[in-house]
């Protein structure tokens, strides 16, 4: 294969080990717990050399790159996100030939994610500190701004690699939680001013009751916390939404058969999960990003960018409206972007399903078929489980793709808290933890389960 080329390369980089022994819940949680606090703790060491006057370019991507502007880890997990995709989508492809059920190729796959990951990172800092998005006191700072940047992205990249390893979930999905998480708690109840030459607190909840102090209770304050909520409720009832389909599992002995266990197979309304919404975000940003580059060259063919802001073109058109007064004053452009969205989503989400290589209709009823599963009432056959999940799984895509899409808009058109993408992707995440402790307790209660379920 291709990838046996870059074996001696492999062996070169830092592994995390794998726990030999049977880890129980108290250990995962300590090195969850573990893992979190270094990440609080690095998301406050400050970018040194980075002008004052710098502006977050890329604050709407914030949530879905689980990082700190102005810290080490102004990257966050960009450049581990960006390779995994990549990969994925070409092995999905069938461009890199590798089975991911065996060990072998896992491993390998994990190496070249991990190789990849860095040379993203590398190239990132270096754009981003040489074009001016982020903008250093002096040009003297270049390569020491690029280097922090760099040392900070591995630094997640490993931290993730250890919870992968040692705790629950995985490293990149804490790191999204956590920084929402901080987000909504810090924009619900900060009572510090955002300025030295303001009075009034940061935090919705305190800023409320300063109103009400004042004798003009200003309830228009409340209207992103509000949105927070709803679309935190709304994405949690996405995730529970589920279309089961009844199977049974039946062996084959000689000419007859079998019948096994009768039980249901789920098919999640979300059914790409949040991937569109995070493609499409980060696809958006771009387009700001080559503005600012090419108006850099003297071509701004995409519109004019001023202090990390776009002000015209279509990086203008296509900035992500953050407050329903662009509703009102500029109509149009909220509907054009309305419709550039969502239309990225339901694309971005079909696209998704059919490379990823695992979740199209094709795979999922070569896996079922494999597995012994059939559908009652029906004639057990590959293209009969092809032609049930055909009725299914392209709808859920497109309806799921647009749901994610419609929420996310939503809630950034509102200023939700921790935005709209965030909030979504924190669900999910949250949602996924909560299912591991819970079978991980269970298990450590009854230790024959273990055994069933195969985490002996």
């Amino acid at each position: 294969m291709f990838l046996e080329n870059f074996k001696p390369i492999f062996k070169l980089l830092p592994e995390v080990k794998t726990p030999i022994h049977r880890q129980d819940f108290k250990e995962k949680l300590k090195w969850t717990a573990i893992v979190l606090v270094l990440y609080y703790f690095l998301t406050q060491i400050p970018l040194y050399g980075l002008s004052p006057a710098a502006v977050d370019q890329f604050a709407q991507l914030r949530a879905v790159m689980a990082g700190s502007f102005g810290s080490i880890l102004t990257l966050g997990i960009g450049p581990i996100v960006t390779a995994s995709i990549v990969l994925q989508l070409l092995v999905g492809a069938k461009i890199l030939n590798l089975d991911l059920s065996k060990h072998e190729h896992k491993a390998m796959f994990q190496s070249t994610q991990k190789l990849l990951a860095i040379i993203i990172t590398i190239f990132e800092a270096g754009v981003l500190v040489l074009t001016g998005s982020l903008v250093p006191i002096d040009t003297s700072f270049y390569g020491i701004m690029i280097l922090q940047l760099v040392i900070g992205a591995v630094l997640i990249l490993y931290l993730d690699e250890v919870v992968s390893k040692w705790g629950f979930g995985s490293g990149v999905g804490l790191f999204i939680a956590a920084g929402v998480a901080q987000t909504i708690i810090v924009g619900t109840f900060n009572f510090l001013p955002a300025s030295a030459a303001s009075t009034t607190a940061s935090g919705i909840l305190p800023a409320f009751i300063q109103s009400i102090i004042g004798g003009a209770p200003n309830f228009s304050i409340l209207i992103p916390l509000i949105a927070t909520i709803i679309v935190f409720l709304i994405a949690v009832y996405g995730e529970c939404m589920r279309i089961e389909i009844p199977i049974s599992h039946g062996q084959v002995r000689g000419h007859g058969r079998i019948r096994g266990s009768v039980g249901k197979y789920p098919l999640k309304f979300i059914y790409a999960s949040n991937m569109p919404v995070i493609l499409t975000s980060a696809l958006l940003v771009n387009v700001s990003l080559l503005a600012s580059v090419f108006q850099k060259i003297g071509f701004p063919i995409f519109g004019e960018v001023s202090g990390g802001r776009a002000i015209s073109g279509i990086a203008l058109w296509l900035t992500t409206p953050n407050s329903l007064g662009v509703l009102f004053t500029n109509p149009l452009r909220v509907l054009f972007y309305a419709i550039v969205f969502l239309g990225c989503c339901v694309l971005f989400s079909w696209l998704w399903v059919e490379i990823s290589g695992s979740l199209n209709a094709k795979e999922v009823s070569k896996q079922l078929y494999n597995s012994g599963i059939q559908i009652p009432g029906f004639r057990s056959s590959k293209r009969q489980l092809y032609m049930i999940m055909k009725k299914y799984i392209p709808a859920l895509t497109i309806l799921g793709g647009l749901f994610v899409g419609i929420l996310a808009f939503i809630a950034d058109l509102t200023g939700a808290l921790g935005g709209g993408t965030g909030v979504l992707l924190t669900v999910g995440i949250v949602y996924k933890l909560y299912e591991e402790i819970a079978q991980e307790q269970l298990m450590e209660m009854h230790p024959m389960l273990r055994k069933f379920l195969g985490n002996d």
